[in-house]
């Protein structure tokens, strides 16, 4: 589905939030009452001036109260209570529409969430994260902002204007024109203001992102910019990219800032216009003293708040370019979805068929190129090959992280596309060359996948990779917090933690992308080892430019340039005396012969 960049955002917004419809009627309807209540006073107040002027021929005293104290009396007991039920509907609208502004924040951040972690790599490697992080945290604040504030003020405008029109209307007809004189010049100005206003309020939002991106990038960067020297020019890039930002915000200020001073002259009109004509209709006779002062009153109150009516607009526009943003967000749709069959994990073999696989990324050259292989069920095998020849693509196509343009994936018989994912990456337990730790403890690291797992398990999948004894040692050993991306570990440290998760794991295909590359001799050893007894019975696809590691492999694939070469085992290839061959004179110092 593509995004709805025509229909208005808050249409679009209703439509998403139709579960909490009937908590918004709700809000309305206090933000209403509230109005009609805040709106009493004047009316008050006029009838405290008929009881004092007209006393035994007031309102009151027709009513069947001729005694002035009486009168006034019982107009301070009606104050009393008029004031206490706005105060009680005070109370419930912020109540009612602070929560409501805190629960749709709350589900829509993690409905945006749950529908990026269903989005395919290829969505993700488009955009910056910065600019994600920025719609999951900045958009949907300021769509929070609004609802908390702009939307009760909103509805509390609109009362006012039918409430006080009306009483206009009844009370003095002859002169209502002139109090709802601006109010046509206003509603025109304002949706001049919001049409001009929102794309300068959308250009903020995309500016947010950009700078967002920056700042993200940088902080996860910071070894490298430091190592390199390079803070003054990343300060200079951030510094452009806020200045951009500072620009787009004094455009959008330039026009909100004048929206309030003009309103505010064409209210001054009209409310110049009711306070003479309507006093020289209460200086003849032709209308009461009491009427009088209720109709001054009310035009204060029927045109003032109108110059918060840019305020409010400029809440709104700023709430809806983000509700834009984030509709967007969800109504991205994945291409990579879930298949109709369920196999549980302990239903799977492992033997797994690469059938004719065509595969290039967007904008790229291909990658494979009608690429078959099998993997028998329970066996190793590795794949080696210069960067660029397709090996990890391969475990990216079998994780289903992309789709293949043509052939077909199958494990045990069943094609991939066929599978739930959950089912499919439950099965296969990766353990990659850039490991991800999160801020955590390492028994959280571990247990990541396997959540609920007990202490026992874990220590025992820590000693199946040769972690324990390193684990023992830190501070606080499994409860130690192993910092953001583990960065207070060692490259080794994070590698072997790396391989405990997929252990405890207990998938029944392993895959081992360059799980060994970056450590020294000594932990590539213990590495080895306990690869050695986790692969024991699963069916294992081991990645590597080191060939010291996957001589034993029941089976290697060659490739170069997305097709497979050569196979075979390690002595028939070194027999061959192919690239393999070639690669491991190179390796050994038994030969130098060009590059692999």
């Amino acid at each position: 589905m593509t995004p709805d960049h025509t229909t208005a955002p808050l249409v679009r917004l209703l439509r998403y939030g139709h579960l909490f419809r009937g908590r918004i009627w709700l809000a309305t309807l206090y933000s209403i009452l509230n109005k009609l209540f805040d709106l009493a006073p004047p009316v008050l107040i006029g009838m405290a001036v008929d009881i004092v002027v007209n006393q035994q021929t007031s309102i009151f005293a027709h009513l069947g109260f001729p005694d002035v104290s009486a009168q006034l009396w019982i107009l301070a007991i009606l104050t009393l209570i008029v004031w206490g039920f706005e105060s009680i509907w005070e109370y419930l609208l912020k109540l009612c529409w602070r929560n409501l502004a805190q629960d749709i924040q709350h589900t829509l951040r993690l409905d945006a969430y749950s529908h990026i972690q269903k989005l395919e790599l290829a969505y993700f490697e488009e955009r910056s994260t910065g600019g994600m992080m920025a719609i999951l945290n900045d958009d949907i604040n300021q769509l929070e902002r609004f609802l908390d504030v702009g939307a009760n003020d909103l509805i509390q405008l609109l009362t006012t204007v039918i409430t006080v029109g009306g009483m206009f209307i009844y009370l003095t007809p002859g002169v209502a024109w002139m109090a709802l004189l601006p109010m046509p010049f206003v509603v025109a100005g304002s949706y001049l203001f919001q049409k001009r206003i929102a794309p300068r309020y959308m250009a903020i939002r995309e500016q947010v992102s950009i700078l967002n991106s920056y700042l993200s990038n940088n902080l996860s960067g910071i070894a490298t910019i430091k190592s390199y020297t390079a803070e003054q020019h990343e300060l200079r890039r951030i510094e452009r990219e806020s200045h951009v930002y500072q620009e787009k915000n004094q455009h959008a200020i330039a026009l909100s800032a004048a929206f309030v001073p003009i309103i505010r002259m064409v209210i001054a009109l009209g409310f110049s216009a009711i306070l003479v004509a309507a006093g020289l209709m209460a200086a003849g006779g032709d209308l009461n003293v009491g009427a009088y002062s209720i109709l001054v009153f009310m035009t204060q109150r029927l045109l003032w708040p109108l110059t918060r009516l840019g305020e409010t607009l400029d809440l709104f526009q700023r709430a809806m370019a983000s509700t834009h943003r984030v509709l967007d967000l969800l109504q991205a749709q994945p291409t990579i979805t879930d298949g109709p069959q369920t196999l549980t994990t302990a239903q799977i073999g492992g033997k797994i068929v690469f059938d004719d696989i065509s595969f290039h990324y967007e904008r790229r050259i291909s990658t494979l190129n009608h690429l078959s292989l099998t993997i028998p069920a329970g066996e190793t095998i590795a794949l080696i090959g210069a960067t660029g020849s397709g090996k990890s693509t391969i475990v990216k196509l079998l994780l289903r992280f992309y789709e293949p343009q043509q052939g077909r994936i199958l494990l045990d018989g069943h094609n991939i596309r066929d599978l739930r994912l959950h089912d499919l990456r439950k099965s296969i337990g990766l353990v990659s060359q850039d490991v991800y730790l999160f801020h955590g403890t390492v028994y959280e690291n571990i247990a990541y996948g396997s959540f609920g797992a007990s202490m026992e398990d874990v220590i025992a999948a820590a000693k199946a990779a040769e972690a324990h004894d390193f684990i023992i040692e830190l501070p606080d050993d499994y409860q130690t917090i192993v910092g953001e991306r583990g960065q207070k570990l060692s490259g080794g440290q994070r590698q072997r933690i790396s391989i405990a998760r997929a252990v405890l794991k207990d998938p029944p295909v392993l895959v081992l992308d360059e799980a060994t590359s970056a450590v020294d001799n000594e932990t590539e050893a213990a590495i080895q080892r306990s690869l050695e007894r986790i692969t024991i019975g699963r069916t294992t696809i081991v990645i590597a430019h080191r060939l010291s590691t996957i001589r034993n492999a029941h089976c290697i694939y060659v490739l170069d340039k997305g097709e497979v070469v050569e196979t075979g085992t390690h002595e028939a290839l070194l027999t061959h005396n192919g690239l393999y061959a070639n690669l491991w004179r190179v390796q050994t110092g038994e030969k130098i012969k060009g590059n692999f």
